[in-house]
């Protein structure tokens, strides 16, 4: 039986449209785009590269056909730029709003920037594509959302209050999406991600996600730190779920619009459960790591447990996440192994 995601595939396939994606030399931006255009769709990027990267947009163009990659148009601009904003938004049916300053620790760090990128940036391409007509808005927000709530699993209409700056924005985002509902009859779908990974993420920089920058130690043999008991929990979507509810969301029909929806296995990975599964996926890629992790205090910010009631995306979407924990590790390892042998 054909699945609503496989369906909506060949729709596209037989009925192009044209997408705008901001923040498309990031991880999210970048994998999207490349599903996108082998799906014969036209495609705008906006990015700053404040986070994103040109090597990723340059391996987009290795993983399609030249007719393919002619479809893609990128622009150089700043989401806190309203100009730039309208100029891309141009032409576009389906908007997928991936740009952010990400990061926890950054946005404690540095949080004027990340409200400024956030909420500013945010509020401009809400503006922008209001103002162009666009069939869907589809914007990424953040389990760092559900902030001090204890209840397991997390569901969308129980919140708690904010454990970060970068939370008070995304929570923000949330509530001018309901705003510009209620108001402009402008309906968006915000995607609450959990703890993203897979190919194209970053493993440099002080503000890496713990999936890339563990993997990158092991690779190279350095030491890998916990912060904490190693007990944490997290739920690790990887990043093709991610992309199917993406395509899912910006197609769906007006009923499903203006709702938040969490985007993620519906488990829970422990870090040191993780840990080993790195090192065995690792090792099938012919990498030995013979290290025990180190660990160290836990992290400001961050929550002791995470794990995503996944019910409603399902039900509404159509959702069915096609790769478990272990399937994406696996997936995800072979591309980092390569990739990092290929840096050095």
């Amino acid at each position: 039986m054909t699945t609503r995601y496989e369906q909506i595939q060949q729709d596209l396939k037989a009925s192009p449209k044209t997408w705008l994606i901001t923040g498309v030399a990031g991880f999210i931006g970048s994998n999207l785009l490349e599903t996108l255009l082998r799906l014969d769709q036209t495609v705008i990027g906006l990015d700053s590269f404040a986070t994103g990267h040109q090597h990723n947009l340059d391996e987009v163009q290795t993983e399609v056909s030249a007719d393919q990659w002619a479809r893609f148009t990128f622009i150089g601009g700043d989401i806190r730029n309203l100009d730039d904003c309208k100029k891309a938004v141009t032409g576009a049916d389906y908007v997928l709003h991936q740009a952010a300053l990400g990061s926890v620790p950054r946005s404690i760090e540095d949080p004027i920037n990340t409200n400024q990128a956030n909420i500013d940036g945010f509020l401009n391409m809400l503006v922008a594509a209001k103002d162009e007509g666009v069939q869907s808005f589809t914007y990424a927000a953040s389990s760092s959302t559900y902030g001090d709530h204890p209840g397991l699993p997390k569901v969308e209409d129980k919140i708690g209050k904010p454990l970060s700056p970068y939370a008070v924005t995304k929570y923000v985002n949330e509530l001018y999406a309901d705003v510009f509902a209620r108001t402009y009859d402008f309906n968006t779908i915000g995607l609450r991600y959990f703890n993203v990974f897979g190919k194209r993420q970053d493993p440099n920089g002080a503000y890496a996600a713990v999936i890339p920058k563990w993997t990158a130690a092991m690779i190279q043999g350095e030491d890998v730190f916990i912060n904490g008991d190693g007990e944490t929990s997290r739920d690790f979507c990887f990043i093709e779920n991610v992309v199917q509810i993406n395509l899912l969301a910006a197609t769906a029909q007006a009923e499903a619009k203006n709702h938040i929806y969490n985007v993620a296995l519906g488990d829970r990975t422990t870090l040191n459960t993780l840990f080993d599964a790195l090192k065995t996926a690792l090792a099938e890629c012919g990498v030995t790591y013979d290290k025990s992790p180190s660990y160290r205090d836990f992290r400001a910010g961050d929550v002791r447990h995470s794990q995503a009631d996944i019910s409603k995306a399902k039900e509404v979407l159509g959702y069915e996440p096609a790769f478990r924990i272990y399937g994406g590790i696996s997936k995800a390892m072979t591309w980092y192994e390569r990739a990092l042998n290929e840096s050095r």
